[in-house]
């Protein structure tokens, strides 16, 4: 019997803000399966702020076109399959998008390990958890007494990065939007500090000349934009810093990057190295070590917020792009197997 389907499509690009008219739900019923593939059940969907990257053209993916599957990572299991490295019920990952079932190439996907909850392959071992993991230790590295400054700190990437930050003995001071944020970043996840860049009587660059007064050792940006500007003023000489997002710069028109690049970076000879998680994929394993080890051990929270029903994802992504969330947001599409 066939196997029905819903599925989100790009119904046109955004040219400003993303809205929910720019995606289109749709209906249908899985193909027959060919050599080499499975059929899958979606069960989490993935939401990063680099989905909406990809709706902007080429990055290091390929460019999203109107009419494909919106793109995102996802936890599925395997319904049928003609690869003999799948069987049916196996969970894997893979870039399965907006859907509730779907057919792909076996070889797309990556089996899961047995780490529970099942969301933690998405979020603490997965893109998020190592993108801070390589990002702090491979692209800037960290160092016991030194002041880290992390952007989107109450992020799915940035809650960790200042955590882990913790865990290595460095003083963290984080950015977030609003002050009941900033305070939950203190409370909740431990940073030293936490800066409220919409705070406008107290301008970002005053705040966080007087939050690190002998300056930043390493700042970890997802943002870019004027905090990053903020930030590089703030840097100490030969300070760090390790670039991988600028989502203050995805949703909507284009605008100017900071200010004082190169002249800064010359004057201060600060390192600014941008990264992918890709980058460092042969040290994954040890991330996945010492992340779970860390959770298990009660050392490190991993904040996730999971959205029921894939319908929620257009407005799920939109309202992360807005500053939503806390930790990790993800959309359920179907229960953990039992």
């Amino acid at each position: 019997m066939a196997t029905a389907y819903q599925r989100f499509v790009i119904a046109q690009l955004p040219k400003g803000p993303l809205a929910l008219d720019h995606f289109r739900l749709e209906e249908g019923v899985l193909p027959p399966l060919e050599p080499g593939h499975v059929s899958v059940r979606v069960i989490l969907i993935s939401q990063d702020a680099a989905n909406r990257a990809w709706l902007q053209g080429a990055t290091y993916r390929g460019a999203v076109q109107a009419g494909e599957v919106m793109p995102s990572g996802a936890i599925a299991e395997i319904l049928e399959s003609r690869d003999p490295a799948h069987a049916p019920g196996d969970l894997v990952y893979g870039d399965i998008g907006w859907q509730s079932h779907a057919v792909l190439p076996g070889a797309a996907l990556k089996p899961l390990g047995p780490h529970r909850p099942l969301s933690h392959h998405l979020s603490l071992l997965g893109v998020a958890g190592k993108t801070a993991y390589h990002g702090l230790f491979q692209a800037a590295g960290i160092h016991a007494g030194e002041t880290l400054l992390v952007s989107a700190a109450a992020g799915s990437v940035g809650s960790l990065v200042g955590q882990v930050g913790k865990l290595k003995g460095a003083r963290v001071i984080g950015i977030a939007g609003g002050a009941e944020k900033c305070a939950w970043v203190k409370a909740r996840l431990g940073f030293d500090e936490c800066l409220d860049y919409r705070d406008a009587s107290r301008p970002l660059p005053k705040a966080l000349a007087a939050a690190a007064p002998e300056g930043v050792d390493v700042y970890f940006d997802n943002t870019g934009g004027a905090i990053l500007q903020a930030a590089l003023f703030a840097m100490r000489e030969k300070g760090r810093i390790a670039c991988c997002g600028a989502v203050s710069m995805y949703d909507g028109a284009p605008r100017p990057g900071p200010f004082g690049v190169p002249g800064l970076i010359v004057v201060k000879r600060l390192t600014l190295q941008g990264f992918i998680v890709s980058d460092y994929a042969h040290l994954d394993a040890d991330a996945e070590h010492e992340l779970a080890l860390w959770a298990r051990q009660g050392q490190l929270h991993m904040e996730e917020e999971i959205l029921e029903g894939l319908e929620a994802a257009p407005q799920g992504l939109i309202g992360l792009l807005a500053g939503e969330n806390r930790g990790k947001r993800m959309i359920r599409v179907a229960a953990d197997p039992s």
